[in-house]
């Protein structure tokens, strides 16, 4: 060996002659490996051949030993029947389940074949199908196009798992039959005989109580279920359903038959019947030929309950969604957004598929040459051609639903951007949670609180303007009222989005003095003060300013409301005085009123008028607007049911000036004054 081999630094390898050409090298016979006492050798390997590895590990085949287990069994069969149906073989199903806990499941189809395979000349092909695992006819998809069982193990693993199974093959007007148990043929491949109008396969099983650990029991109502789903995934097939007396319920009938021509669209009519609606049509279309690679077939309704997705491929229900599922999603959430665009509509660019998929209700089947599934009782699509094909499918169907029915396009998206400015505002409010946690409160900069920390008997007043703000300050009780001014009239809740809403300063403000949180995060304990307190001036803007403070509570904490929080100070417009004597009135009327009952014409009347309460002395403002003792205020009821309020609320405050045109147009006759 040269230095340079010797890499590692160990030095050159001992000499070893190589063995002569002619004889083979035989590695010398070990003793057993001893570990903790125990030998470990080629004898303790062991090889599982057959179906035995099936019986060992079920989970491994049908994801355990429960009852969903069980019921795979069942879904096995009838995949098998439903691929003779959609390859065009087959237009009948037949599920009957007997008192004696057998199931039997037949298909008019072109039956198993019973020849001898050619690989082993030996053995029939029926029995090769049920005691072999991998062996099956739709491997390389001249058979079946599209199909569910792909791996070759499905009615094997049926077979292995019943303590007994019969099949029945009707060919060419022949009868045959052979009988398993537990996964071992009993009897070779019988002829039975001639037999007329009968073609398909039959077969016969009861689940193995040593496999389900006593549990070997199907629920005739699951069963029955099942069998109906399969009617609504292919319209040219019938399903017929029969049982015993003995096993018939309320639910479930001794005899039904399915055949739903209008396929998923029929099946979530029924399934969502009676439940309110976002949008009253369903969105249901097809695509390709039932059958074919790429076929497509979905119905999808909005609803107010908490709705579903059922997704199938290749007919097998996929309950844990997938590839396709994505599809489905992605077309929804750009259909949407492309119509929003379309109608100038901003506010949908914050949208995401859960935005638009929340409590939609949804069928979904989709066709796919040889689809990848998770895990063998394939209940999650994996294939990624299954998005492109769905989202192909339902992308222009979708936009062409929409420009059809303007007004239920409009009613989806506004519900879903409402959806989508509720789950920011979440995630806003979860930030703030998060950021409270480790620090203290921080009060808006301009609020002005009371010294006191109990809510109990702490007042804050809400004022507009750095002013006004001054003169309360000065006039307020600092022990036990606060006062917070705020810039301008505030924005309008009830025609503006959740992110505007959120964006708000002023609004962002209030909301933080207050501690309580907003709509469902409201916190009564929370409230850092009794009385809430609208404190503006005593015009025309004051009572515009007073209005949107009001819509503000009563979209976002409607519970303070009712709990009796909400105020209205009543400041005075007008001081009157004569020599000593001085009364403040509310208004024109009252100034008059005032003037004619309190005054005599002896001497001058002084006659002040506040243009707003920043220009009024703050010990005027004490005395009539703030003091307890001296001051009125008016407490803020819902008068009305309350979904009669905010049908007043969204008329007079909401986004659309035609309804308010409307009001005015209604009352104009009754106005006797107007203060412009």
């Amino acid at each position: 060996m040269s230095q340079s081999d010797d890499l590692f630094g160990l030095g050159a390898a001992p000499s070893v002659p190589p063995a002569p050409a002619t004889e083979p090298v035989v590695p010398p016979t070990m003793a057993p490996v001893k570990s903790g006492g125990e030998s470990y050798s080629a004898a303790d390997i062991e090889v599982l051949e057959g179906l035995e590895p099936v019986r060992r590990r079920p989970g491994m085949y049908i994801g355990g030993t429960d009852a969903n287990a069980l019921h795979h069994l069942f879904a096995e069969v009838i995949d098998n029947c439903m691929d003779e149906a959609i390859a065009g073989h087959a237009n009948r199903i037949e599920v009957h389940l007997g008192a004696d806990g057998f199931l039997t499941v037949t298909d008019n189809g072109r039956g198993i074949p019973v020849e001898a395979h050619p690989k082993f000349p030996n053995r029939s092909t029926l029995e090769i199908i049920l005691t072999t695992l991998h062996a099956g006819g739709k491997f390389d998809s001249k058979a079946y196009e599209t199909s569910g069982g792909l791996h070759g193990v499905g009615i094997s693993v049926v077979n292995a798992l019943s303590d007994m199974l019969v099949i029945e093959v009707a060919r060419d007007q022949i009868l045959y039959r052979q009988q398993f148990a537990r996964g071992k043929p009993v009897t070779g491949v019988e002829t039975i005989g001639k037999v007329q109008n009968r073609r398909g396969t039959t077969v016969r099983f009861h689940p193995d109580p040593e496999i389900f650990a006593g549990k070997a029991e199907f629920s005739p109502a699951r069963l029955f279920k099942m069998t109906r789903a399969k009617a609504y995934l292919f319209g040219g097939v019938e399903l017929r359903w029969s049982c015993d007396e003995a096993v018939a319920t309320a639910e479930v009938p001794v005899k039904a038959s399915f055949h739903y021509p209008g396929g998923l669209r029929d099946f979530l009519t029924d399934r969502i019947e009676g439940e309110p609606r976002i949008v009253d049509e369903v969105f249901s279309g097809r695509s390709g030929k039932p059958g074919t690679h790429g076929a497509t077939e979905w119905a999808i309704a909005w609803c107010l309950g908490d709705g579903f997705v059922s997704s199938y491929c290749n007919t097998i229900p996929t309950a844990e969604g997938g590839t396709h599922e994505t599809g489905l999603r992605t077309a929804l959430l750009r259909g949407l957004k492309a119509y929003a665009e379309l109608t100038n509509n901003k506010r949908a660019a914050v949208l995401t598929a859960e935005d638009v998929f929340g409590h939609c209700s949804a069928m979904l089947s989709v066709f796919v040459r040889e689809p990848e599934f998770v895990g063998q009782t394939k209940d999650r699509l994996s294939s990624p051609e299954a998005t492109r094909i769905v989202d192909t499918a339902l992308r222009d169907a979708f936009d062409h639903w929409l420009a059809a029915s303007p007004n239920q396009a409009s009613k989806l998206l506004d519900w879903a951007i409402e959806r989508a400015e509720e789950r920011m505002r979440r995630r806003k409010e979860k930030e703030i949670d998060r950021a409270s946690a480790t620090r203290k409160l921080r009060l808006p900069g301009k609020l002005a609180d009371c010294t006191q920390t109990a809510a109990q008997g702490a007042e804050i007043f809400i004022v507009e303007g750095d002013s006004a703000g001054g003169s309360a300050k000065q006039a307020r009780n600092r022990a036990s009222q606060a006062v917070l001014p705020l810039r301008g009239k505030i924005l309008n809740v009830a025609g503006a989005s959740r992110d505007k809403v959120a964006s708000s300063q002023a609004i962002a403000d209030l909301i933080q003095a207050l501690g309580c949180g907003t709509r469902d995060r409201y916190r009564e304990d929370d409230l850092r003060y009794d009385k809430i307190i609208l404190m503006t001036d005593a015009d025309v803007d004051g009572a515009h300013i007073a209005s949107l403070l009001m819509t503000f509570f009563f979209q976002e904490m409607p519970k303070l409301i009712d709990d009796g929080h909400l105020y209205l100070a009543m400041p005075p417009l007008y001081r009157i005085s004569q020599g000593a004597k001085t009364v403040y009135a509310m208004d024109d009327r009252h100034k008059d009123e005032l003037i004619a009952a309190e005054f005599n014409g002896k001497s001058k009347i002084d006659i002040t008028r506040f243009k707003g309460l920043g220009e009024m002395p703050h010990a005027h403002l004490r005395e009539t607007t703030m003091d307890p003792k001296t001051r009125t205020l008016l407490q803020v009821k819902l008068l009305q049911d309350r979904s009669d309020t905010a049908s007043s609320v969204d008329r007079l405050m909401g986004n659309k000036p035609e309804m308010r045109f409307a009001f005015i147009q209604e009352n104009a006759e009754f106005v006797t004054a107007l203060d412009i």
